[in-house]
């Protein structure tokens, strides 16, 4: 069984004697990898190689940057094969620019839109303006975002970047992880958090447009993008709950975001995308209803310390896919709290359904040591994916 078919049983809950995939919910962080490099990873995986910088604006948008790189540190740590990449509407279509500098601080806009404070003898960071404070910078963002949707997400371009990763994808050596920007997660970069919650009854109107241009761009582009690869699970990244419970309320939730999933997800689904996830930190628990009669398959990283248990929450929605769901301090804590771990969460691997993995990055308080054992424990406890359905 290849990696591409691998993971599709394993979240479709299919009765199969092969083990599950072996996959890991993030990318690493990079504080814990520069520890980890001091304890055996070759440097070679530093977060200097891992996470190269965009090159130019092509790259910004039709974003794999990490897709490789990622890939290769991986595959040395012996976890299945899966290639992760994204489609960037052009939000980050701004230049660099230095707009005051004295010997104390720097005032600069960043290529995302936002004008920050950075102060030089400090790690802090001043946000002073957003790109989005009313319907005129939004007008005016919006113009900006089509030309270089014109001039960087051209037919050939598309081509070039996703092309590539064809041939191994159809053969199976990996499957396709693919993120696009969620619609509460976009009128919080653009505006920032406090300034979205006013808007939601403030300019509602404006909310509105936001999300209808994105599902727009997204069905136009991603309309070229998926006739070239078909992923084998999509990202939509939200985070829009914390360790207290979701930002906004279900209605506000149907409204501003449900209602524009349930305009793209049958379109992503038409164009060969296996499985949709969202991905939101914290805790959601009474938005979970909503987020499946929009048509969620599932979700991740499932937060175990802001109160996401998987084993509760499969006894309530049992057919809800989840990837993550492993308390990633149980890996500071050394392996017997490891195997704990992985004998609570044992039931929802043998029900199927679900990819384990950290319900975040590892931290760098974790030991490679100690990550290296939870990796070949995760293998070994694949074994029993799927056999209790």
């Amino acid at each position: 069984m290849n990696h591409s078919e691998r993971i599709v049983m394993t979240l479709g809950f299919e009765k199969r004697e092969e083990r599950g995939s072996v996959l890991e919910t993030f990318f690493p962080w990079d504080k814990t990898v520069n520890r980890w490099c001091k304890e055996g990873l070759p440097e070679e995986y530093l977060p200097s190689r891992l996470y190269p910088p965009a090159d130019g604006y092509t790259q910004r948008y039709l974003s794999d940057q990490m897709t490789d790189p990622v890939y290769e540190y991986e595959q040395y740590l012996g976890f299945d094969g899966v290639k992760r990449m994204a489609f960037r509407i052009p939000f980050s279509c701004f230049d660099e620019t230095v707009m005051e500098e004295t010997d104390t601080y720097v005032v600069r806009l960043d290529t995302d839109g936002w004008v920050r404070k950075y102060h030089r003898n400090s790690s802090l960071v001043e946000e002073i303006k957003a790109p989005v404070t009313g319907e005129e910078d939004w007008n005016a963002l919006k113009e900006r975002i089509k030309e270089h949707l014109a001039l960087y997400c051209t037919d050939e371009n598309i081509r070039g970047v996703y092309s590539k990763y064809v041939p191994g994808h159809k053969a199976g050596d990996y499957s396709i992880r693919f993120r696009l920007t969620g619609f509460f997660w976009l009128s919080r970069m653009l505006m920032g958090i406090e300034e979205q919650m006013y808007a939601f009854y403030d300019m509602p109107e404006v909310l509105h447009d936001m999300n209808q241009f994105a599902v727009d761009t997204y069905k136009r582009y991603l309309d070229k993008v998926f006739d070239i690869i078909q992923p084998e699970v999509l990202l939509l990244e939200e985070d829009l709950s914390g360790c207290n419970g979701p930002m906004i309320s279900p209605d506000i939730f149907d409204e501003f975001v449900g209602n524009y999933y349930k305009q793209l997800f049958p379109f992503l689904k038409k164009k060969g995308v296996k499985n949709i996830f969202v991905d939101t930190d914290g805790d959601f628990n009474r938005l979970i209803p909503n987020f499946l009669e929009a048509g969620v398959d599932g979700f991740l990283p499932m937060d175990v310390n802001a109160g996401m248990d998987i084993v509760k929450v499969r006894q309530q929605y049992p057919r809800l896919k989840f990837i993550g769901g492993f308390n990633k301090l149980t890996i500071e804590a050394g392996k017997e709290a490891i195997d704990r771990e992985f004998e609570r969460i044992l039931p929802v691997i043998r029900s199927g359904g679900y990819v384990p993995g950290c319900d975040h990055q590892a931290t760098p308080d974790s030991s490679f040591e100690n990550y290296r054992y939870y990796s070949k424990r995760l293998r070994e406890v694949m074994e029993e994916a799927g056999k209790d359905i």
